[in-house]
This record gives C-alpha cells, structure tokens and sequence, in this order.
C-alpha cells in the first residue's frame, strides 16, 4: 500500500499490518462503509472499522436509544447487527472493491459466541480483529468483559487460540485502572490495543420527567470525552509495549495528534462521523499539513514523543 504523500510519510504498522494513514473511523459509527461510500472515498483511510457482528443477528435495544448532550451523544443501540451470515455475504463483498485494510469489530454474549464469529472470518479477507468486550458478559452477570481482568484475559487468551487474524481488545473505560486492563490483555496474547470506549452515562428529560433513553444508560461519545481518552491513552502506552489505536472525542488532525504524541500508533474518528462525514479525511490532511508546517518526515516520529 503506497503512502498518501511520498514526501511525507503518513503509513504505520500495526501488529505486522502495514497501514497507508493512521486515520481509521470507530466502529458503530461508519457502518461497514457503505452509506458514507457516497461522501468519502474509503481508498483514502487507513482502514474501515465495521460495526460490531455477532454470531446471530442482534435486534439491539428498544427506542428511543440516541440522544444528544453537552459535547456529544448517548447512544444505548445495544450493537444491533445482521448476524456474521449477512455480514460476510454484504459487507465483506462490498469492501473488496476498496483499497483499504479492513478491521471486523466482533461482539458476542459469551466466549462461545466470540469463538464463533472469530472462526467463520479465519478464511475471509479481513485484515484485523477488533473484539469488542465491553459487551455484557451473560455468565458473569451480565457484567462487561472488559471490567474484570481475569475475565479479560480468559477471553483474550482463548480468541489468540483460535483467530488467523491479528487481535485488538477494544477496552472499555469504566474501570478503576485502564493499565489493569491493559496489561491483562497483553499478557494474554493481544497484538494490540484501541481505546477508549464509551463511557456509561445518562439524560434525564425534565420535561417528560422520564430518561432520555428507553435503556436509561447509555455511551457518552464525542468532544466531551476526549481529554478523558487521552489521558488513558497515556496511561496505556506507558504500561505495554502493543501498539494502541486512540479514539473518543476526534474531531481534527489537532485532536487526532494529541492521541499520537500520547502513544496511539493510530487514531479512529467516532462520533463526528453522524456531523460531518468528511471528517476522516480532513484529519488525514490535516496530519500532512502538520508535517508540511512542522518539517516532520515520518508520522512515526510523533508517535509517544511526549512523555
């Protein structure tokens, strides 16, 4: 894969996978790529991030299950999905026509149903798995895997066993020590780490004198949670030596740059996608105007230099 700029080198290499840009968009929020195929051209990002798919199709959560607030969104869809069947028949196909590596977001109820999924994609062209565990574990209580570390590393461990692909543990922030997690995580075989997540919170409707979602929580994505997602960004890139995919709050190659000099090999745009579906692209450009302005040869330069 060539580089966007031969002048200036923009490419990154995660997990032995080589990457034109670090700009890639979170999962959920991009679909696999093919509503926002009309506005931007996918051959232009690093990756496409697919939305979360389970081994069975999802019906999600009951509406209303989005709201806006103060400096982003809640959202509570409760990763509805066609089933890994539709996936690979619909979303898989479309994204061969594109010149861009493809990361599969895997979501399940139980290890078994990770296992599932992970073993029905060991054969198709996908370049990544992205393991979603901050979805509600069903035997523990229907507390997320990412929220205890032997749970983690239990489901790490047993998806390195099984996947073809190299694995991210996508983490969740609603812990008491994202490094917990995150040591976890990599002492259990992951090839890297994204973060952050969505953090849980809530919208009261004064009016109606009733939550804002039918769900009553839901996850706080966009600007707001930024400088929280730096920090653990930091925090994780002192504590492992995987590489991390940074995310939550991107909004431009200034924000994207900030996760960067934290430690994030590469950065995923979320929440700004519903605003402004160009945004990926501009903070691709963004990121070479920067290193135009600042005589910076190699994105890999900025990667963690502050410390």
């Amino acid at each position: 894969m060539e580089t966007v700029d031969n002048k200036y080198d923009l490419s990154v290499n995660i997990a032995g996978v080589t990457f034109k840009n670090p700009v890639m968009e979170g999962s959920g929020t991009f679909g696999s790529g093919m509503e926002y195929s009309e506005f931007v051209d996918l051959n232009r990002l690093g990756a496409v991030v697919t939305k979360g798919v389970a081994n069975v199709p999802w019906p999600g959560n009951p509406t209303p299950r989005v709201c806006e607030v103060y400096g982003g969104m809640l959202n509570a869809i409760g990763l509805q999905n066609p089933g890994i069947d539709t996936f690979i028949e619909r979303d898989l196909e479309f994204l061969k026509n594109y010149d861009t590596r493809v990361i599969v977001n895997v979501c399940g109820k139980t290890v078994e149903d990770y296992l599932e999924v992970v073993e029905r994609l060991s054969d198709e062209a996908v370049d990544m798995l992205e393991i979603n565990v901050s979805c509600p574990n069903v035997k523990e209580g229907a507390i997320a895997f990412g929220q205890k570390a032997d749970a983690l590393y239990d489901i790490t461990s047993r998806i390195k066993k099984t996947a073809k692909q190299p694995v991210i543990m996508k983490l969740s922030p609603n812990v008491t020590d994202i490094t917990e997690m995150a040591r976890a995580a990599e002492a259990a075989g992951a090839d890297a780490l994204s973060l952050i997540n969505t953090i849980t919170a809530m919208k009261i409707d004064i009016n109606r004198r009733a939550f804002a979602l039918a769900n009553k929580t839901g996850g706080l994505s966009g600007p707001a949670i930024k400088p929280v997602a730096v920090r653990m960004v930091y925090q994780t890139a002192q504590a492992v030596k995987i590489p991390i995919i940074g995310m939550g709050g991107i909004a431009n190659a200034e924000d994207a740059l900030e996760f960067i000099m934290a430690g994030a090999s590469a950065v995923a745009v979320g929440a700004m996608n519903f605003h402004d579906p160009y945004t990926t692209v501009r903070v691709i450009d963004g990121l070479r105007d920067y290193m135009e302005k600042n005589h910076v040869g190699d994105i890999k330069e900025l990667i963690g230099c502050v410390k």
